[in-house]
């Protein structure tokens, strides 16, 4: 049976600006579009990609986007039932005010502002929409001020809506799916790569602080040549958590580091760039397996 949420390890830095900061000069790729709303996630094939080819494949292709959110999901709220976590919402007195949906969207980040706006847009009058005056004078704090229970109660009415799932799904690739697929085939690393970018971004954040993406990048980028440029994969991505591992200690919240040490770091040990199924990983000792 899934365990709790275990929201933890979910302390973010996050800004309204991190996308801009993750793609600016200081990193490689290009700004990206604003991502196309679809009705839903690409349905998943029955079966992974074979390995034929792998090389094209990028953490974009069906199957390897669905575990992503699985892998994701397994740290996040210790299930592989990503699509059950609509609904979540709660303060985990990290500073950041609640914590809600696929990615922890916070109220004191902005995110969470980001996706209520988006909602609205796209359905006025949501149950949602009243909150808006309130998220946007919270932000940048912890404040439950103009939300409190009320609020609660209602995001968890509105994950039962289609439109708002579509909304959480389109701001996740927005905000740090798409950027992490964009900077990782731009650095020359594969489908596991991706995910580690993936990863890291929705935990850090773009930002502009020490522990955020661009600051682990960096760090990353002082001990091993991107394989864009001719460096191993490996070795590269082997700084990269390096640096991702230090990130995480400077927070007491982040001192479990299992979400790299017994899953990602297993994947690349045994060499599988391309996240190849099965898959067995640990996080916070609990056991996951992808057939």
């Amino acid at each position: 049976m899934p365990q709790a949420h275990r929201r933890t390890d979910a302390r973010r830095t996050r800004t309204r600006t991190a996308l801009q900061v993750l793609l600016g000069a200081a990193l490689v790729a290009a700004p990206v579009g604003a991502y196309a709303a679809s009705p839903a996630d690409p349905p998943v094939p029955a079966a992974a990609a074979p390995q034929a080819g792998a090389a094209a494949l990028s953490l974009a292709d069906p199957a390897k986007k669905e575990i992503a959110m699985k892998l994701v999901s397994s740290a996040e709220n210790s299930s592989l039932n990503w699509k059950a976590q609509y609904g979540y919402i709660e303060d985990i007195d990290d500073g950041r005010g609640y914590t809600a949906g696929l990615v922890g969207f916070c109220s004191g980040t902005g995110d969470m502002l980001d996706l209520v706006e988006l909602y609205t847009r796209r359905k006025p009058g949501n149950v949602l929409a009243k909150y808006l005056p309130a998220l946007r004078r919270v932000d940048g704090s912890d404040s439950h001020a103009g939300l409190g229970a009320a609020f609660v109660r209602d995001w968890k009415k509105a994950a039962a809506d289609r439109a708002f799932q579509r909304a959480q799904n389109d701001e996740r690739d927005r905000v740090y799916f798409n950027p992490a697929v964009k900077q990782g085939k731009a650095d020359g690393v594969g489908v596991l790569g991706q995910f580690i970018y993936y990863d890291a971004l929705v935990m850090h954040g773009g930002g502009h602080d020490r522990t955020s993406f661009g600051a682990i990048r960096k760090k990353a980028l002082a001990k091993a040549e991107l394989p864009a440029r001719g460096g191993s994969q490996s070795a590269y991505l082997n700084a990269f958590l390096d640096a991702r591992v230090w990130a995480m200690k400077q927070e007491e919240a982040h001192g479990d580091t299992s979400r790299v040490d017994t899953a990602q770091r297993v994947f690349l040990r045994k060499g599988n760039l391309t996240l190849k199924t099965p898959l067995d990983w640990k996080v916070y000792g609990d056991k996951y397996h992808i057939g």
